[in-house]
């Protein structure tokens, strides 16, 4: 089964599988058309499972990913495959074969890995959960070195898109002012703020200088993405990472 997925370009190690879905090619109808993947978002629930059943079919998923039950919050869960999944919007594993994966529709799906492929990661990063410092949680929780990761940028609510308040901006600058630059006034007193820029200034201060994707706009491409700012009642994306048996020093060509 095809269905149209982008695959991150960063160069992860060969082991390593990646992907995210778009809103197309599900069987959801109204708002969720077509491919709602967000089993809380009010769609049937038969259209969502079989969504996920065709998104595991076109990505030749491994196990049934560890859907999360995000909050916006900062709370890192590692995937064990023990009991059910508590709330949490970022998953981390080191074992072979289980899908770390969040969802989102404006939100920032951010991907990481590391250099060898001994772990992988997937975070959810609204405002709040990126201004709580949920991308730093998900560094702090990884056997591995910061400088030894990548990360990956999923589409998103782009900078041109996303206008905030000034308490959200004082926010963030707060905790580190060189992200002034991130904010842009608009006219009514309010700013446009860029979510790429600061989630790739967070990652940085965090000693993940190697971070790739953005810029895809969720808000402005009805056509290919669910935007929540957009719509309102809407389905959810989903941003998906594993790890295959694949000899750790074996680098992807692609």
């Amino acid at each position: 089964m095809s269905l149209p997925i982008l695959l991150p370009d960063w160069p992860a190690p060969a082991n390593v599988r990646a992907a995210m879905s778009t809103r197309l090619g599900g069987v959801s109808v109204g708002p969720f058309t077509s491919l709602n993947l967000g089993a809380n978002a009010g769609d049937d629930p038969d259209a969502v499972a079989e969504n996920r059943r065709r998104l595991a079919v076109a990505l030749e998923l491994p196990a049934e990913p560890g859907w999360l039950r995000q909050v916006h919050g900062t709370k890192v869960l590692k995937l064990d495959g023990k009991g059910a999944l508590p709330d949490a919007d970022a998953s981390f594993t080191t074992q072979v074969g289980r899908v770390s994966v969040v969802q989102a529709a404006d939100c920032l799906p951010v991907l990481f890995c590391d250099e060898a492929g001994t772990v992988v990661a997937a975070a959810h990063a609204g405002w709040r959960g990126l201004a709580a410092g949920v991308l730093e949680a998900t560094v702090r929780a990884l056997p591995a070195a910061p400088e030894s990761l990548m990360a990956w940028i999923g589409p998103a609510i782009g900078p041109d898109a996303f206008e905030v308040g000034p308490e959200v901006r004082d926010i963030f600058l707060a905790a580190g002012p060189e992200t002034d630059n991130c904010f842009r006034p608009t006219l009514g007193g309010q700013y446009l703020a860029d979510l790429f820029g600061l989630a790739r200034r967070r990652l940085e201060r965090s000693g993940v200088t190697r971070v790739y994707g953005g810029g895809r706009c969720t808000y402005t491409e009805p056509e290919q993405f669910f935007s929540f700012r957009r719509d309102g009642h809407c389905g959810r994306m989903a941003a998906l990472i594993w790890r295959t048996a694949v000899p750790q020093n074996s680098r992807r060509s692609e």
